[in-house]
């Protein structure tokens, strides 16, 4: 259980595809090929080849003697002005466990996955390839989208030899896969582990979300000439609600693992958008997620009745718009089970917690056994330069990864 040569494997990759301001592993893009062709040559000095499916993703196979196969893996895309860990420590942390066993039969078949642009930070649509290979992926809704520098998608895809009408076989290739389990190491991306001193944590499952676009309108008006009780302001009606939302998530949480729930608003325009206007038009997202589907289901009812409480407080109306929703994904019990056992193997706890965050093992769920281990993120920062997880822990959860990896493949052997 090689930790240290994980962590070098890291630190080469991010003085290869980083800057000053931090990873620049954008998807689809320049730095992520030569990311992806570096890793590729570490997959062939164990003598073994890396294969592209439709979706764009990337797999290792070690063949075991059976062809019940454990998955392991993550993704090596980050968003811009990224962190050193975010996705590229379950990849890496996968190649070790393949490397552990190279040149040997295993049990069982091993696969390491590199998803293909997890992040979705250049095109908007997160989870891009696992969920192309989960067969979730609505290929129509994706087809006009484009960057900021108002390239395609279709033709971003095609640059990397992945034609978007076809990504739906990646469903199809997933399938032929005799998959028992699905692991995934990730760093924690928010402070709960680093509050608890713990090293590792267990996770029980990703959050469902229910991410929504909501409307207020009322009127524009002179911001001199009329009187605050006349007036239909669009921001207060929608600032109203966004305090009721903070309220709302503090109510359903509950003590203990998977018990906490966030209601976030982090969109917010107005119209005219003039120091001289009261606002008639307002705009804001209302992102909400919770791991119990009851309690998320609970959370929007309560933010509809309070924003059409907040629009007749300011004599305006309310509008909603549904942008995106995955319902809660809870992970496999026994996986949990084997997790707990590595992890307290390694670091004497196992603390266990849900995942705020979505990742490509949400994906996974409806089509195998899955379980993620989380590392603590120094700060609890994620998504910039300055991500971090201090040695003594990142080697721990390492080090505790691959235990979990060793049990899984035990576990599956073994089953009839």
């Amino acid at each position: 259980m090689n930790a240290e040569r994980v962590i070098a494997d890291l630190r080469e990759l991010a003085a290869r595809t980083s800057t000053a301001d931090g990873a620049q592993r954008l998807a689809w893009g320049s730095v992520w090929r030569d990311a992806r062709e570096w890793f590729t040559g570490k997959a062939a000095e164990l003598g073994l080849q890396v294969v592209t499916d439709s979706a764009g993703n990337n797999w290792v196979t070690l063949p075991g003697e059976s062809a019940r196969t454990v998955i392991i893996g993550s993704h090596l895309d980050s968003v811009p002005n990224g962190g050193w860990l975010d996705g590229c420590l379950g990849v890496m942390a996968a190649l070790e466990a393949v490397r552990m066993r190279a040149g040997t039969k295993p049990p069982v078949t091993l696969k390491l996955v590199d998803w293909a642009d997890e992040e979705g930070a250049r095109f908007g649509r997160s989870l891009f390839g696992s969920s192309a290979a989960a067969g979730s992926l609505k290929i129509d809704e994706v087809r006009e989208l484009k960057d900021r520098q108002d390239t395609r998608l279709v033709d971003a895809l095609a640059e990397n030899g992945v034609v978007l009408d076809r990504m739906a076989d990646a469903h199809r290739e997933l399938k032929t896969i005799d998959a028992a389990a699905y692991l995934e190491l990730h760093i924690e991306q928010g402070p709960v582990l680093e509050s608890m001193q713990k090293s590792t944590g267990v996770v029980l499952g990703t959050f469902g979300v229910e991410r929504n676009m909501l409307r207020f309108i009322g009127q524009a008006a002179h911001s001199g000439s009329t009187p605050i009780p006349m007036r239909r302001d669009a921001f207060l009606a929608a600032a109203q609600a966004a305090l009721a939302f903070r309220e709302i998530a503090l109510r359903h949480s509950r003590p203990g693992p998977g018990g906490g729930v966030v209601c976030t608003v982090g969109i917010v325009n107005v119209e005219p958008k003039i120091v001289t206007a009261v606002p008639g038009v307002c705009e804001i997202s209302l992102d909400q997620r919770a791991l119990d589907a009851g309690v998320l289901a609970a959370m929007v009812r309560d933010a509809r009745e309070a924003s059409e409480r907040a629009a007749r407080d300011n004599n305006v109306t309310v509008e909603w718009r549904r942008l995106w929703r995955i319902e809660p994904r809870p992970f496999d019990a026994e996986l949990v089970r084997l997790c707990e056992e590595a992890v307290r193997e390694e670091t004497g706890d196992a603390p266990r917690l849900p995942s705020g965050p979505l990742h490509d093992a949400a994906e996974m769920v409806p089509h195998m056994p899955v379980v993620m281990m989380f590392a603590y993120s120094a700060n609890g920062l994620s998504h910039c330069k300055e991500e971090d997880t201090p040695g003594p822990h990142l080697e721990k959860t390492i080090r505790a990864f691959l235990r979990l990896v060793d049990k899984t493949v035990a576990h599956v052997a073994n089953q009839p």
